[in-house]
């Protein structure tokens, strides 16, 4: 009896500790309205930044390009091996992360960097230690590294600036790390020169679904991650470590990173890559995808479709014919968001929007009128759905 008592015990505590492990379970908290999922290539996987005028964006991927884009995701320049080989064969550094601006040397986009085996011991990382690499942001040459003190931090997966442009935020383990940007400067730069320290540490304030990229959305840090199948983005304070559900999601796919740009129907957007190890199919395949997100209004009151969608080849101007209702009856005068257009309804609640598009996805009509709001099933543009 004593030794089946004893054998229960352990299996309740296994069992609590498996519990305390997942990630925390939260019903979305409706703060952010999906509006689109714009098609991807394989190139632009681990994550994005854009510059100060909303001129350009940056991506990173799959394992070291890095990529510029105009706001709706033309390429316009792009480096398939961005670190050179000369720094892989001193430092061992082989991958980036979610990249930042930042406004050192007069405008530049930092590279979260880490030397990265798949299926390699101590989780892949195979030099225990990461950097900051420094790129030029209109001839994508890299510049040099600064490498962060190993005792802090194995590796830099994925970097933020700050809004005043004086720290550059990462994690390692559970706590957030910030670096002056001060201290990445050529003065600095690896394999010689010193390692830099942190000068903030938040202990524990990373989410129980870890980071994947952040970005800054009125002073608060917002943080994605996946773990569990379970997709969340949270808000984090980052004078405190306090921290707020923005986002939850149950989706098949690979959190990347985030960035904010009036761009394609959405203000925030964050990018879901391809692989899931669950072998599930894709939430919005076929290939990678940027999901746009906008704040949501207070109150869900409108019926929305999308009647019709012409030209639906991309790249090129797309129109469609929205139709908004309330309890069968039209909508007038309402504001209409499509794919990055806009309009507004009329006197039998119809809307066309025209938007110009430069790569496929599936998108949602959008419809506000005060604190109201209406939203469309995502429609595809010059994307078949998946199947099966």
């Amino acid at each position: 009896m004593r030794s089946a008592r004893a054998s229960l015990a352990l299996l309740a505590a296994a069992i609590l500790l498996a519990v305390s492990a997942a990630p925390a379970v939260a019903q979305d908290p409706g703060r952010w309205q999906l509006t689109g999922a714009t098609s991807l290539p394989v190139n632009y996987w681990q994550g994005l930044t854009t510059d100060p005028g909303d001129q350009n964006v940056f991506l990173v991927g799959v394992f070291q390009g890095l990529w510029r884009t105009n706001p709706l995701l033309g390429q316009t320049a792009g480096v398939g091996s961005e670190i050179p080989a000369s720094v892989t064969s001193t430092a061992g550094y082989n991958h980036i992360g979610d990249p930042t601006w930042n406004p050192g040397d007069g405008g530049r986009v930092i590279l979260p960097m880490e030397c990265y085996t798949p299926g390699g011991p101590n989780g892949g990382n195979t030099c225990g230690n990461g950097a900051f690499g420094v790129a030029d942001p209109t001839s994508l040459a890299f510049r040099y590294y600064v490498k962060l003190d190993p005792a802090e931090i194995p590796k830099a997966m994925w970097a933020e600036t700050s809004p005043d442009g004086s720290l550059i935020w990462t994690s390692s383990g559970n706590d957030l790390l910030a670096y002056r940007t001060s201290d990445v400067t050529a003065a600095h730069a690896g394999p010689a020169g010193p390692v830099i320290h942190a000068v903030r540490r938040l202990r524990g304030a990373v989410p129980p679904t870890g980071i994947t990229g952040a970005v800054f959305v009125h002073g608060r840090l917002l943080v994605a991650g996946e773990a569990g199948g379970v997709y969340q983005v949270w808000a984090i304070d980052t004078d405190n470590g306090s921290r707020r559900l923005e986002i939850e999601m149950q989706i098949c796919g690979e959190s990347e990173g985030l960035d904010v740009i009036p761009t394609l129907g959405g203000d925030l957007h964050w990018l879901i890559a391809l692989s899931d190890p669950r072998g599930c199919q894709l939430t919005f395949g076929p290939g990678n995808a940027l999901l746009h997100f906008v704040p949501k209004p207070a109150r869900q009151r409108f019926a929305v479709s999308v009647l019709n969608v012409s030209n639906s080849a991309v790249p090129g101007t797309v129109t469609a014919i929205v139709q908004a209702t309330r309890e069968g009856r039209p909508v007038r005068h309402a504001r209409v968001g499509f794919a990055g257009g806009r309009a507004r309804t009329g006197k039998r609640g119809l809307a066309v929007v025209s938007a110009t598009l430069e790569r496929p996805g599936r998108f949602s009509a959008f419809v506000t009128k005060g604190q109201r709001f209406g939203v469309s099933d995502l429609v595809p543009v010059g994307v078949a759905l998946p199947t099966g």
